[in-house]
């Protein structure tokens, strides 16, 4: 089953307040998105840390409902 981009968005901000989301399907099918995902909340962390922050936030949704997320993470 799809996710909705919108659905994403709320996950990840609900997970990580604050942070700015950008999102783009990639192939119009509700399975391939790319994120961009700015927060404070990066400060101080690796690029690998960054992302498994999103990926938490995400609640096991990747892999499952969400098939691929190209994700872009940095602080403001």
């Amino acid at each position: 089953m799809a996710m909705e981009a919108q659905e994403i968005v709320r996950l990840i901000k609900d997970g990580i307040p604050g942070a700015e989301v950008t999102i783009e399907d990639l192939r119009g099918d509700g399975d391939h998105y790319s994120a961009h995902v700015v927060s404070t909340a990066f400060a101080g962390k690796s690029r690998v840390q960054q992302h498994q922050m999103v990926y938490q936030a995400l609640q096991g949704n990747m892999g499952d409902a969400l098939h691929a997320l190209a994700l872009q993470t940095s602080v403001p």
